[in-house]
């Protein structure tokens, strides 16, 4: 087809026993190269979705499809419009209204718990427009077609899927271990590829008496700190570091993504509106075929013991929650990932969905429990300070009722606001947007109804000190430039505090705790008003994690 050229495919409404055009796709742009399955970047201009008992036909010889050509083509105009499109009849070529089966959505399943709406649409896969709903007024986009026919959905289900881990955190140490025994292909992106070991040991162990229950190894396929190394390959990237370094990671993966061929991009730890980060990187590097996932917590409490060869894991949540954008590609995920994260090899930690990121947004409880804790033990322990490392108390297991308090007053501020959110998005169910104890209770299936028991009595909690520097005279003081800091507050309590504000909302903990961080570290986050400062906040591109920073002005737009 000649570029710039167009080709109108006709729909004809066969209820009514007669033909005449009702909806019809213009494409513009050209079609080069269908031989190869190069269907180059189209734009699309959409109108309606269509009714039951249609078909469509072509008007246009200019395609000169071959066998199999007319089902990739109308499978790439699906998978760029996200409405309902009917199928191909191979040849003749017309298109009816029975949709395939997705091989990736199981039939009838019943142990699917599901926030939100359950997806009408059935999917090809891997090309989605993140932002485009179904509506009935014309809309337009650019989407990248894959070069090769090949999806997900038509792949063996013994193929492999290569996992990319970007950094290397605890969680890193504990993946490469549970993927390799789950048979998928291990990458690592780290800026110490020297300092890991080609195989991987994590130890489960009891946390309260350091009892080894249960060794897994994993060997990786390739360490590199080149991300044109180990990125193109894969088929899922997942990020294992400090919330704060997010985004800068993702402007260094972005360029390198494959663009034929679904990816799935995520963070082992979903605070701070993870798919806002994704959306940032993908629009930097127009791409179209990505889906981003968060999980809502670490789904184990794990410790290092020798970087790069030995994690130490005490135990995984009962109970995961992620969110994915699109929605409907938490099933394909599940299959192929969530499963062999927690479940495979330690027999919990199933997987269900959240309806929303801003969900995990507002309910991960890292950024409730450290700034509370480090506030505790700075208001009790002389401005965090002790004489010996042995007089430095344990972070979880020597937990008090001021520290404990602390986190009440955060969670009453969270519970504000998402009450707030769940009033002004009423049509949502926001199943999973919980406060600290129902978040904790259903984790570990506990039972928990005190703040300061769910740490103490904890046996995966236990071995955890806080986090602290020595300084010349041989005295420990607590440190202020660890993540409880560096995440907790610009991509934590800061982005809960903007959204309070949209919603009119008041937060005067949070508030509190800001202005102690600004106090003891010089940080500019509110103004003299307690307003959040957004020229402070935007100074600088990875300052915070506010929603402006991503271009998101109004608290309409922070929905997936």
């Amino acid at each position: 087809m000649a570029e710039n050229s167009a080709a109108v495919f006709e729909v004809s409404d066969r209820s009514e026993n007669k033909r005449r055009t009702k909806w019809a796709w213009t494409i513009y742009g050209g079609v080069m190269n269908i031989d190869d399955g190069d269907f180059r970047i189209i734009e699309t201009a959409l109108i309606d979705p269509l009714p039951p008992s249609t078909s469509i036909v072509t008007t246009s010889a200019a395609f000169g499809f071959s066998q199999g050509q007319p089902l990739r083509f109308l499978q790439m105009l699906y998978r760029s419009s996200r409405v309902q499109l009917p199928c191909f009849s191979e040849g003749s070529h017309s298109w009816t209204n029975q949709m395939p089966q997705d091989p990736a959505v199981k039939e009838n399943s019943t142990d699917k718990a599901v926030e939100g709406e359950p997806s009408s649409c059935h999917h090809f896969s891997p090309q989605h427009n993140h932002t485009t709903k179904q509506r009935a007024e014309p809309v337009s986009r650019t989407i990248r077609a894959p070069l090769s026919p090949k999806t997900h959905d038509d792949a063996k289900e013994d193929d492999p899927v290569t996992v990319t881990i970007v950094g290397g955190g605890n969680s890193a140490h504990v993946l490469i271990p549970f993927l390799g025994e789950t048979h998928h292909i291990v990458n690592l992106m780290t800026r110490r590829p020297s300092d890991w070991k080609e195989t991987v040991t994590c130890e489960v162990r009891d946390g309260e008496n350091d009892e080894l229950l249960k060794t897994f190894k994993g060997t990786t396929n390739k360490i590199s700190s080149d991300p044109a190394e180990v990125i193109p390959e894969a088929d899922i990237i997942i990020l294992c570091m400090p919330v704060h370094t997010y985004r800068v990671s993702l402007a260094k993966i972005g360029p390198y993504i494959n663009r034929d061929k679904e990816v799935f991009i995520g963070t082992v730890f979903g605070q701070a509106g993870f798919n806002w980060m994704v959306h940032e990187m993908e629009k930097e590097n127009k791409l179209t075929n990505t889906v981003a996932f968060a999980i809502g917590l670490i789904p184990w409490i794990c410790r290092t013991a020798e970087y790069g060869s030995l994690v130490y894991n005490y135990g995984g949540k009962h109970v995961n929650i992620a969110a994915v954008t699109p929605p409907d590609r938490f099933d394909r995920l599940n299959d192929i990932f969530f499963e062999d994260l927690s479940l495979a090899q330690l027999g919990v930690g199933k997987f269900y969905q959240a309806c929303s990121f801003v969900s995990i947004t507002l309910s991960v409880d890292n950024q409730l429990i450290h700034p509370s804790r480090m506030y505790g033990l700075w208001k009790q322990c002389n401005g965090g300070k002790w004489k010996t490392y042995d007089d430095v108390p344990f972070f979880y297991k020597d937990f008090d009722d001021f520290s404990a308090d602390c986190i009440r007053r955060v969670d009453e501020d969270y519970g504000t606001v998402r009450a707030a959110i769940r009033k002004h998005f009423p049509d949502r169910p926001f199943k999973y947007m919980l406060s600290y104890l129902e978040l904790e209770r259903l984790s570990h299936t506990s039972d928990n109804v005190d703040i300061k028991a769910s740490f103490k009595d904890s046996k995966q909690l236990a071995a955890i000190k806080t986090p602290v520097l020595q300084l010349d005279d041989g005295s420990y003081i607590i440190n202020t430039q660890c993540r409880f800091f560096t995440d907790d507050f610009p991509y934590g309590l800061v982005i809960t505090k903007w959204i309070a504000e949209q919603l009119d909302v008041e937060v005067p903990f949070i508030t509190h705790l800001i202005k102690w961080d600004q106090d003891i570290r010089g940080d500019k986050y509110l103004t003299k008003d307690d307003k959040v400062d957004l020229d402070a906040c935007l100074a600088e591109k990875y300052t915070s994690g506010i929603p402006p920073s991503y271009g998101i002005t109004s608290v309409e737009d922070i929905l997936d």
